[in-house]
């Protein structure tokens, strides 16, 4: 494979940073960077940079409040973007990024993040066996969450209360008559890896073990998983006293079912939908795990439109 993108029109990509996982529209891996200084045995998901090697998603990366704080998330990106020009058929192109922040960093963090993924001109570097050469085009930094549903905010009447439950935050955000409300916005370091924990200490504390972190996360996702009846119960209930832990905290931001809509986003709306009683009228949960990536870009895509197509 080696075809190249001659237009003159960048590739916009989407990715959605997020602290468990790594989405585009296309693709979903484990937010995860492992430097070897040798070549490994096992090569699928292999990352070769700068004469450096990188097995990229074996595990979650850890929570931290900024994003650029090492070179983690430019390894992740790379990879991100060679996920989604495979599926185009592509090993070059010019690269215009489309990505976030949460909701309360986009201001203070926006500028830095952005610097940081045009950290470099171009990248030549080989994924999963694959040759890539990336030319950045430009990049745009846009909120969290919020992104997925801003070219549909018409059909948002009256109040709606916006929670987007990742792995390391939930973000909430006021919308009124399809405007957000600036003053209104909420970032708590409340994510599934807070329920993750609680579980492996419960499992710890009752049964003197620990259970694989694929189990744990296929009981959150699905509510169930092929397991022993008091290994499945005793995570079940961490999961309900987590999920009654996000309904606490979007009550001390004035959540009233009563008075407004909710509407959840995020690997953390599969629990909310198996782990809490809600009124389905009233409640919306959004189970594209790519809704995020797919707003960045229909943003990205938008703004290039109206400038033309400059970068």
């Amino acid at each position: 494979m080696n075809i190249i993108n001659n237009t003159n029109r960048p590739v916009v990509i989407g990715i959605d940073h997020g602290f468990g996982q790594m989405k585009t529209a296309h693709a979903c891996f484990k937010t995860g960077v492992t430097a070897h200084e040798k070549e490994p045995t096992f090569k699928r998901d292999l990352l070769v940079y700068e004469g450096r090697y990188y097995t990229i998603g074996d595990e979650h990366k850890e929570f931290i409040p900024d994003k650029a704080m090492d070179q983690d998330y430019y390894l992740l990106t790379l990879a991100a973007i060679a996920h989604e020009l495979r599926i185009r058929g592509m090993t070059s192109a010019r690269v215009f990024l489309a990505a976030g922040l949460p909701l309360t960093w986009v201001s203070q963090q926006k500028d830095t993040f952005k610097a940081y993924l045009l950290q470099k001109p171009s990248a030549d570097y080989t994924f999963r066996g694959i040759d890539y050469h990336v030319d950045f085009a430009g990049a745009e930094i846009y909120p969290q969450g919020f992104s997925a549903i801003a070219d549909r905010l018409g059909e948002f009447r009256g109040v709606t209360m916006l929670c987007d439950i990742g792995n390391g935050t939930m973000n909430v955000m006021y919308i009124r008559n399809g405007k957000p409300i600036p003053s209104q916005c909420y970032t708590e370091k409340y994510g599934v890896q807070q329920c993750k924990i609680s579980v492996r200490e419960k499992l710890m504390q009752k049964f003197g073990t620990t259970v694989d972190d694929g189990v744990i996360e296929d009981v959150l996702r699905f509510g169930k998983a092929d397991i022993g009846e008091k290994y499945l119960t005793a995570i079940q209930d961490c999961a309900r006293d987590y999920t009654a832990g996000i309904m606490k905290r979007l009550r001390e931001h004035e959540y009233n079912p009563d008075l407004m809509r909710l509407y959840v986003m995020g690997g953390g709306g599969c629990l909310i939908r198996h782990f809490t009683d809600f009124d389905p009228a009233r409640v919306t949960i959004n189970g594209d795990i790519h809704a995020t990536a797919k707003g960045y870009e229909r943003l990205a895509e938008a703004a290039l439109r109206k400038s033309g197509g400059a970068t």
